[in-house]
């Protein structure tokens, strides 16, 4: 996986990552900046998940995404 895409188009990712998370905050998004670990720990905490969880979560959303090459 290449996560260099969403930190790369963060401005644009952000409202996909909304429309997924929807208990996300827009200062969630701000802090998080596109980093995967920044994430993670927000899902952790906004729905209660462990970190596995928030991991396959965030794995599954990644692969469902139409990245433009």
């Amino acid at each position: 996986m290449d996560w260099n895409r969403v930190e790369g188009n963060w401005q644009q990712v952000k409202g996909k990552i909304k429309e997924q998370w929807g208990k996300l905050t827009d200062d969630d998004l701000d802090v998080i900046e596109g980093r995967r670990d920044q994430l993670e720990g927000k899902i952790q905490e906004r729905y209660g998940y462990a970190k596995d969880k928030a991991r396959q979560e965030i794995d599954a959303w990644y692969d469902r995404q139409r990245w433009e090459h």
